[in-house]
């Protein structure tokens, strides 16, 4: 029988919540899904492509940390004046520690975004895409999606690497 994946502190959001809070609380669960499949990894494994598209854990984290900077810096508040690199491979001098501690700063920081916004209804500044700002109800239902499905390639990833299955 396979191993279970590092879970830490996983546990379902309450149901009992404001909506910005339950949409917060869902997606801080896929994101800390996300890192506790790349915990306990090393880094030749964590970077290994498991699949044809050259998709590895880390690259999962490291392209999370991009989307979680484009979406809500870059396009909701306007900080900045390039997007990162949200396709970008590892570096080979990067480590999962700081990869999943940048994924982690980058999180917090837009934890903060959120908490800021006082209206989920408030459009953004800019969009990644080409359409009017998105609100801040339409960024996080976005990043649940976008995070969950990069969730379920980490589990399949993992469980290629160890065995490890589970959240």
């Amino acid at each position: 029988m396979p191993a279970s994946a590092p879970r830490g502190d996983l546990r379902p959001p309450s149901i009992e919540a404001d909506e910005k809070t339950t949409l917060v609380a869902f997606l801080d669960y896929l994101r800390e899904a996300v890192v506790a499949k790349a915990l306990g990894v090393d880094d030749q494994h964590a970077r290994r492509a498991g699949v044809k598209s050259g998709t590895s854990l880390l690259g999962i984290v490291k392209h999370l940390t991009a989307v979680e900077r484009n979406w809500f810096v870059w396009a909701y508040l306007g900080e900045g004046v390039t997007l990162a690199d949200d396709q970008a491979p590892p570096d080979a001098a990067e480590t999962a520690a700081e990869l999943i501690a940048a994924y982690r700063a980058a999180v917090a920081r837009s934890n903060e975004i959120v908490r800021g916004c006082p209206d989920l209804s408030r459009p953004g500044t800019r969009s990644l895409r080409e359409t009017d700002p998105p609100t801040m109800r339409w960024v996080l239902v976005h990043m649940i999606e976008e995070t969950a499905r990069h969730a379920g390639h980490a589990d399949i990833l993992r469980e290629q690497i160890d065995g490890s299955i589970g959240r």
